[in-house]
């Protein structure tokens, strides 16, 4: 497993510069993928800060100075853009024509193209977003539906995953799609540790086809993210929809409802993402045999174990567990 090279495309508002939001998004990149963490995996990723050159902006609060100018994005195994400037998605200005040529040519080249927040009008700009599955932050879904009427733009989602392109809401998920790109290169284990160190839920996620687990919310008014936290630290035991309600206090249709405008998807289809991702889990910290991963997953039978993971992972336990499996000598579990 190899990191590879994440290039951050940064194209600030020449008028005022970089905005505390703006560094927000392009701080929580910066962080998961430009601090080495040899003791998870080694090499860590290569980053890179791409701009047009100089620094970001006019002075102000602050600037920054790109190591790479934006032919520094060809080339790289994955593209970022964290944000576009205020003007574009405000002011209805036109994404930098500069930034456009040059996320086309990174695509064309064959990265990995992500954005977080409005970085997804960037994306949409060049076309790479038509025909897919998006997302940004609720306040602007709208906006870039309305811009970009070719992109599927999902504002239910913290973020989308579409293979090849990936797009984040705002604010803090887009910290969840980092982690979920670490998850994906260097698998559960490393993203897990990571998460922790930065102190923050390993596994939130919501979205169909997604294989990290949906969010538990630390607290809320009416109990819903306790009794979420209390189903995954159960998965092995047989747990229904009625029986969560029944313990969250609600009747099933309130119950699934608050899930779905939660967690971005159904009660049970939340639950079987909890499955899975303690199966994989399993499988890149144990020896443990499928038909007790399955098990200690709740996914029941190996070959139910195979079948859900095969349609949610896309590949078999054992291919999976190969390609995820520590270096070093895994233990049996307790």
């Amino acid at each position: 497993m190899t990191a590879g090279t994440v290039a951050l495309a940064v194209v600030p508002d020449h008028r005022v510069g970089v905005t505390l939001w703006e560094l927000y998004e392009l701080s929580i990149a910066a962080t998961v993928f430009g601090i080495p963490h040899p003791d998870l995996a080694d090499p860590w990723y290569d980053l890179r800060l791409c701009g047009p050159g100089g620094e970001s902006g006019p002075g102000g609060l602050l600037s920054l100075r790109a190591t790479h100018g934006l032919d520094g994005l060809v080339g790289a195994d994955t593209v970022i853009v964290p944000s576009v400037p205020d003007a574009v998605v405000e002011g209805g200005e036109e994404v930098p024509g500069e930034l456009v040529e040059a996320l086309r040519a990174a695509a064309g080249a064959g990265a990995r193209m992500v954005s977080l927040c409005t970085g997804a009008f960037a994306l949409a700009a060049a076309g790479l977003l038509d025909g897919r599955r998006a997302t940004a932050h609720w306040q602007h879904t709208g906006q870039l539906a309305a811009r970009h009427p070719s992109v599927v733009v999902d504002d239910s989602v913290l973020y989308t995953d579409e293979g090849t392109v990936l797009t984040s809401a705002g604010a803090t998920a887009a910290l969840d799609l980092c982690l979920h790109l670490v998850r994906k290169d260097l698998g559960a284990a490393v993203a897990g540790q990571l998460a922790r160190r930065l102190v923050v839920p390993a596994h939130r996620a919501g979205g169909q086809a997604q294989f990290i687990e949906a969010p538990v919310p630390p607290s809320d008014d009416d109990g819903l993210g306790a009794v979420l936290q209390w189903a995954t630290e159960r998965l092995s035991e047989p747990l229904t929809v009625d029986a969560l309600a029944r313990r969250a206090r609600m009747s099933p249709r309130t119950f699934h409802r608050r899930v779905r405008e939660t967690c971005g998807t159904t009660p049970l289809q939340w639950l079987l993402q909890q499955r899975v991702a303690r199966a994989q889990s399993l499988l890149e910290s144990t020896d443990l045999p499928v038909e007790q991963v399955g098990d200690r997953s709740g996914l029941g039978t190996a070959a139910n174990l195979r079948r859900h993971f095969l349609r949610t992972v896309g590949v078999s336990p054992s291919d999976y567990r190969r390609a995820f499996r520590p270096s070093g000598p895994p233990s049996r579990g307790r």
